[in-house]
C-alpha cells in the first residue's frame, strides 16, 4: 500500500509522444472538447499514512516494520533524550547562561523516526529543529553544550548562533539560520552523488514555512530534472513561527505540490514514528534506485514555542496545546507500544530521566560554561583558505587596537 501511495502521486512523462488529434505532442495530455475548470477545492485531498493510533496501538498488521525490543528502546531513549536536553537549555537561556535556544518540542518522532531509516553515511541537511536527527548519530551533549555556549571546543569555532549543530564526521551539513538555504543545496549534492556513482541519498529537513521560499520551488524543480536521489522531509508542524498553516496556504498542505515537479510524495503521521520509518525506508529505496527525488510531508504539531524569541501564546491559546499534549504526543504514542509489549514500564521511565538531567546539567552544561572562548584572531580564519590583503588589515586593526585599549574588556574569557 505504501508503495503504491507514493508512485500513484505521479506518472513518469515519456519524451517523445506521436502527433496525433488525440494527445498534445509536448505532453501526455489528452485534448478534451468541454470546457472545465479544476477546482482545487473539489479534488480529493492526499490522505495521512499511520500505522498506530493515538493508544499506541498498531492498525494494520501488514504496515507493523516489526522493530526489535532494542530497537524500540533505542529509538525511545534517542526521543527522550532530546526531550530532556531541551528542557535543560530552554531553563538555561531563561537564566541567562546561553543567549538563544529552540525546543524540539512534538516532533521527535518525525525526527527519530526518520533517521533510523536511513543509512550512517547518508548527507543530512537539517533545518534548525532536528537536534534528535545528530544525537541520534551520535553527537553528544557535549558537542551540543559546547556549540549553544560558542566555546573554544565549539566545532564551528563560535561563529554561528546557538542550535546551529554540524558534524563532517556524521555526515550532518552545519545549519543555516536564513530559511531554505538548504533545499537547492540539497539537490546539488544529491546530484553531485549520483555522478560518483555513491550509493547514498540525500535528506533534506524543512518547515511548512520554508516552503513558501522561492529557493524550495528551485530546488524540487532542479532535483525533478536532474534525477537526484534527495529525501525532502517537510515537517509540516502548523506555524511558520507565528503564521498558521491557513495563513501560509490555501492549498492542500505540502505533499500536494510533488506531482506539479514531477516528484513521488507521501503525507504521514508525524507522530507516528512507525509510520515515519516506513515511509522514509519506502522513499529512500526509490530514491537510490530509480534516482528521484521524493516528498514526504509529516503532519505534526509543534508543541513548544518556536524559539526563546516567542511567546506562542500571543498567536495560539495554552489550552490547544495542552489538548495536543494530552492527545497526541509522539513520545507517549510510542511509549505505550512498548508498554504493551511489556518492553517498558513507568519506573524505567522515570530513571532514565532522572538520570539524563543528571548527565545534562551536571556534566556537560558546568563543563561548556567553563571552557573559554576560541582566540579572537580565529575570527578572521576559514573565511578564504587563505588571508586576504583585506582581512589581513583589518586583523592587524583589530590586534592594534586591542593593544591600546584591550584593558577596557574582559580578555580573560578568550583563549591566548
Amino acid at each position: 500500500m505504501l508503495t503504491r501511495t507514493l508512485r500513484k502521486a505521479v506518472r513518469p512523462l515519456v519524451t517523445s509522444v506521436p502527433r496525433s488529434d488525440k494527445f498534445h505532442p509536448s505532453t501526455q495530455s489528452e485534448f478534451i472538447n468541454e470546457l472545465h475548470m479544476i477546482d482545487p477545492m473539489e479534488i480529493e485531498r492526499l490522505p495521512v499514512y499511520r500505522v498506530m493510533d493515538r493508544s499506541g496501538k498498531i492498525l494494520r498488521e501488514n504496515q507493523d516494520p516489526k522493530f526489535t525490543k532494542e530497537q524500540c528502546v533505542k529509538m525511545y531513549k534517542a526521543m527522550i533524550k532530546t526531550n530532556e536536553f531541551d528542557r535543560v537549555m530552554y531553563d538555561a537561556q531563561r537564566q541567562g547562561r546561553v543567549s538563544f535556544y529552540m525546543t524540539n518540542y512534538g516532533e521527535e518522532a518525525a525526527q527519530i523516526g526518520s533517521i533510523a531509516a536511513l543509512n550512517p553515511d547518508d548527507l543530512v541537511y537539517a533545518q534548525y529543529r532536528e537536534a534528535g536527527v545528530i544525537f541520534y548519530r551520535g553527537f553528544t551533549y557535549q558537542q551540543a553544550c559546547d556549540q549553544c555556549y560558542g566555546n573554544v571546543d565549539d566545532k564551528g569555532a563560535g561563529r554561528q548562533m546557538p542550535v546551529h549543530y554540524g558534524s563532517r564526521e556524521l555526515d550532518y551539513v552545519t545549519i543555516s539560520s536564513p530559511l531554505t538555504t538548504q533545499l537547492p543545496q540539497a539537490a546539488g549534492s544529491a546530484f553531485a552523488l549520483r555522478r560518483a556513482g555513491e550509493k547514498r541519498v540525500v535528506m533534506c529537513y524543512f518547515g511548512e514555512g520554508s516552503a513558501s521560499e522561492g529557493d524550495a520551488h528551485a530546488a524540487f524543480n532542479f532535483a525533478a530534472t536532474l534525477n537526484c536521489p534527495v529525501i525532502f522531509f517537510c515537517r509540516n508542524n502548523g506555524f511558520a513561527i507565528s503564521t498558521p498553516v491557513e495563513d501560509q496556504y490555501n492549498g492542500d498542505g505540502i505533499a500536494s505540490r510533488a506531482p506539479g515537479y514531477g516528484m513521488m510524495t507521501i503525507r504521514v503521521d508525524g507522530n507516528d514514528l512507525m509510520a515515519v520509518f516506513n515511509a522514509t525506508v519506502k522513499a529512500r529505496e526509490i530514491a537510490l534506485s530509480e534516482n528521484r527525488p521524493i516528498l514526504i510531508e509529516a503532519i505534526t504539531y509543534r508543541q513548544g514555542h518556536h524559539s526563546t524569541s516567542d511567546d506562542s501564546s500571543r498567536y495560539r491559546s495554552v489550552d490547544e496545546v495542552n489538548m495536543w499534549q494530552k492527545t497526541d504526543h509522539p513520545i507517549s504514542r510510542f511509549r505505550q507500544y512498548m508498554m504493551t509489549q511489556g518492553w517498558w514500564s513507568m519506573e524505567e521511565d522515570a530513571a532514565l530521566q532522572k538520570s539524563l538531567k543528571k548527565d545534562v546539567l551536571i556534566f556537560p552544561l558546568v563543563t561548556a560554561e567553563k571552557k573559554k572562548k576560541p582566540s579572537i584572531e580565529s575570527m578572521f580564519d576559514d573565511v578564504y583558505d587563505v588571508l586576504t590583503p583585506e582581512l589581513e588589515r583589518q586583523k592587524a586593526e583589530l590586534m592594534d587596537h586591542l593593544k591600546q585599549y584591550g584593558k577596557h574588556y574582559n580578555m580573560d574569557q578568550f583563549v591566548k
